[in-house]
């Protein structure tokens, strides 16, 4: 919610990839929030969202839905929209009504809803979204993120440096300006 006014007071412009974090973890063994054994992990975790949230100034509605059911599908709107310029504002609401009101991403009524939202016509999108052409791009930025190490979301890289989680936007910044 805040990497636009980091752009803006920094002038740097952060370029977004949506892909599939999921599959990069079902990979590697390592699948957060799971039931025990990993419980204290799992309670730590979603703790440590509300602290987060409450430092950013709102409040995070935890547990949220999680894992998604239609995980993939929400990403490939997340692509189809970076290439219409609506992409962003389809995250930042998406994540708003996931986080702060319990609303699972790319579920209906939910995903129609926030289409309309920002302007988006639900069904066309749905649509294009399942094409076979996001589809690719999609897999091809899952590959891309594979490629630079990437292990989570989100993830920040300036020139060779991996910078891992919404905590490291600033160090990313810090980074740049080293």
């Amino acid at each position: 919610q805040r990497i636009e006014k980091i752009e803006k007071l920094h002038n740097v412009k952060f370029l977004w990839k949506p892909f599939s974090v999921r599959q990069i973890m079902i990979e590697m063994e390592n699948v957060p929030f799971t039931p025990p054994p990993k419980k204290n992990k799992s309670d730590y975790m979603w703790r440590d969202i509300e602290r987060r949230a409450k430092f950013y100034g709102f409040k995070a509605k935890v547990p949220a839905p999680y894992p998604l059911s239609q995980f993939d599908l929400a990403n490939k709107i997340a692509v189809l929209g970076m290439n219409q310029k609506w992409g962003i504002d389809y995250v930042k609401t998406t994540y708003k009504k996931w986080f702060q009101e319990g609303f699972e991403p790319a579920v209906e009524p939910n995903l129609s809803e926030i289409l309309n939202m920002i302007g988006q016509n639900a069904k066309e999108i749905i649509t294009k979204a399942n094409s076979s052409e996001i589809n690719d791009l999609y897999l091809k930025q899952t590959e891309l993120a594979k490629s630079k190490k990437i292990f989570g979301s989100p993830s920040f890289i300036f020139e060779k440096e991996l910078f891992w989680g919404d905590d490291r936007l600033e160090d990313v910044i810090k980074w740049i300006n080293k």
